[in-house]
């Protein structure tokens, strides 16, 4: 019974970022379904052999690997729509400016091309840019969901700003 409702604790915390984090990796609705099932499985299926304060970790790197694993084997992945989550666009878009139907459409065609960049971007970018950047990861706490050194994870950030700046600096202009 505490076990049942530890685990849907952990549900409702954690459900909304490994969709997100999976929607943007494997870039289909669908396969961020299955790919965050497959992970909620797996935390109910090892619920009591990890220490609480670590799960969050666990979690996301459970999330990560699935997606790298479900990137591999898919592919045909290039010829999927893209689709992002609907609260990507609701942390941009400035609400006293709603009402303008010119703004609100110049906000669509940038926050599109944002999402296009990042997509653009390699596996091992992306997948720290969006942690950082959407999720609101601290550095430490994805070096310890990709297993990797701190400095990469600053380096990766570094150059995902990069590759996002050079690819979205014609449009700026």
């Amino acid at each position: 019974m505490l076990e049942t409702l530890g685990y849907k604790s952990l549900v409702n915390r954690y459900k909304n970022q490994i969709f997100s984090y999976a929607l943007y990796m494997v870039k289909n609705r669908m396969d961020a379904e299955d790919v965050s099932q497959e992970v909620l499985i797996r935390l109910w299926k090892n619920m009591g052999k990890f220490k609480l304060p670590a799960v969050g970790s666990w979690i996301m790197r459970t999330t990560h690997n699935l997606c790298i694993d479900y990137l591999r084997r898919d592919q045909t992945m290039k010829q999927r729509s893209i689709f992002i989550d609907e609260d990507f666009e609701d942390r941009i878009i400035d609400g006293n400016k709603l009402n303008q139907p010119e703004v609100t459409t110049l906000q669509s065609i940038t926050i599109e091309k944002i999402k296009t960049a990042i997509q653009k971007l390699p596996e091992n970018l992306k997948s720290v840019f969006v942690l950082y950047e959407i999720e609101g990861f601290k550095y430490k706490e994805i070096s310890d969901v990709l297993d990797m050194p701190l400095n990469s994870v600053k380096v990766y950030i570094l150059r995902a700003r990069k590759k996002l700046q050079e690819e979205l600096k014609g449009y700026a202009e």
